[in-house]
């Protein structure tokens, strides 16, 4: 046998299956013609142990507490880069020039407005309809305006639609963030960075000037940074999923951002942000740790433990610096929630409970409590994750495009039901 296969027996009937080297981390072994030699499936629910497809994207190492994006450490590109270079990097595979992030910038800057009969959208919802689901509609409605960047197969209108959904995304989330609280809408302004525009569409009003503050900004586009791209997670399977169709991108990545909104996903740094609040004060630290360790009591302590790291998450790091800047410069010294939030982070390094079963501190752990910092309501915190994801999505979504091994997404099962059965009549029944 072949040193690069491997043989699999399964009851009486043995089957070769190639193996598959990666360049870092584990090696697969390709099952593609595991039914038609065996007549056989396997059995993966969640895919924990299965590859759904290549990419040369991004990779995380969970033992090791690792995360690259196209080779580079996410704590380099959060330290010296900005999101737009990390955008480049996603979506071209190395970082711009001077020249290349001068026109990529451009480029994206003067795609930020949308159409304007995309405004009369928002008021077909009801007033305390959640960002979110205000998202999925809007971003979806994309497709309906901008026909000439649905085909997926013309390269030029997949990069067209990749700039446009980078770029209207934040016009899009502060449209759902103003129309949530009822203030009017803020046009971008194409001599601010990415950041800065966002901030400024979220927060200002037509009365007054409104200020950017650099520091607030450089923290949310650190924020972006570290949300825009986690590898085959929920969400970019789904948006990968329904790529597989030959749906068009925008139908995709409203696809992807239906998924995000669930609680396990998208939904996990407004979890944390409340669960901190429930505790309330750091004297009642002790009675919560001591309920998540209860087996018998259904509160978890939300924020630690991740599905793919089981080391301290790089991003949390990076997370953590990046409130206490944000804490300092508005002048907030004391903010309970961080207290607790301290103190939590040392029981869980210290605790023998959390580092037997290795619940460190991840990335939503901190980024509620900037978010909130930053004047952001807990119903947005999904919103400005699915605005950061974008760009992780969409890259995806391209490689998928142009594999030649891609194929519709079609799993199989493990059927338990009833057996054959006849149709009995109503009468007899």
């Amino acid at each position: 046998m072949d040193n690069n296969n491997a043989c699999v027996v399964v009851g009486g009937h043995s089957a070769e299956l190639k193996l598959r080297s990666s360049t870092i981390g584990p090696s697969v072994l390709d099952i593609g013609s595991l039914y038609e030699q065996t007549k056989m499936f396997t059995y993966d629910p969640g895919f924990t142990s299965t590859a759904s497809c290549e990419s040369s994207i991004t990779f995380i190492d969970g033992d090791e507490g690792v995360l690259l994006h196209r080779g580079y450490p996410i704590e380099q590109l959060a330290e010296h880069g900005d999101f737009l270079e990390v955008c480049y990097l996603l979506l071209y595979g190395e970082l711009p020039t001077a020249a290349q992030k001068k026109d990529f910038d451009y480029r994206v800057v003067h795609h930020t407005m949308v159409h304007e009969q995309m405004s009369r959208f928002f008021t077909g919802f009801r007033r305390d309809a959640h960002p979110m689901a205000v998202m999925c509609g809007c971003v979806g409605a994309l497709s309906a305006f901008y026909h000439d960047s649905t085909d997926i197969t013309d390269p030029h209108q997949r990069m067209v639609a990749s700039l446009r959904m980078i770029a209207k995304m934040p016009t899009l989330a502060a449209m759902a963030y103003k129309y949530h609280i009822g203030q009017p809408f803020v046009y971008p302004k194409n001599d601010l960075d990415y950041a800065s525009n966002f901030l400024r569409m979220c927060f200002a009003v037509p009365c007054e000037e409104y200020v950017v503050n650099p520091v607030l900004a450089r923290a949310m586009d650190r924020i972006f940074i570290l949300h825009a791209d986690h590898e085959q997670n929920a969400s970019t399977s789904t948006v990968r999923l329904a790529g597989s169709s030959g749906a068009n991108p925008f139908a995709c990545v409203a696809a992807g951002i239906a998924c995000l909104w669930g609680p396990a996903h998208g939904g996990a740094n407004e979890a944390a942000l409340n669960m901190l609040t429930e505790i309330g004060t750091v004297d009642r630290i002790p009675e919560y740790i001591a309920r998540a360790k209860d087996k018998n009591d259904p509160f978890r302590l939300m924020g630690f433990g991740h599905r793919v790291y089981k080391n301290y998450d790089p991003r949390a790091k990076i997370m953590q610096k990046t409130a206490h800047e944000v804490l300092g410069e508005l002048g907030i010294k004391d903010d309970p929630l961080l207290d607790i939030a301290i103190e939590l982070e040392r029981i869980a390094l210290t605790d023998d409970y959390f580092i037997e079963k290795k619940l460190y501190p991840n990335v939503d752990f901190y980024s509620g409590i900037t978010l909130k910092a930053l004047g952001f309501p807990t119903t947005m915190f999904t919103v400005l994750f699915a605005l950061a994801r974008t760009v992780g999505w969409i890259a995806q979504w391209n490689e998928m495009i142009e594999d030649p091994e891609q194929r519709i997404g079609r799993p199989r099962q493990l059927y338990t039901g009833e057996p054959q059965r006849e149709y009995v009549p109503v009468s007899k029944r």
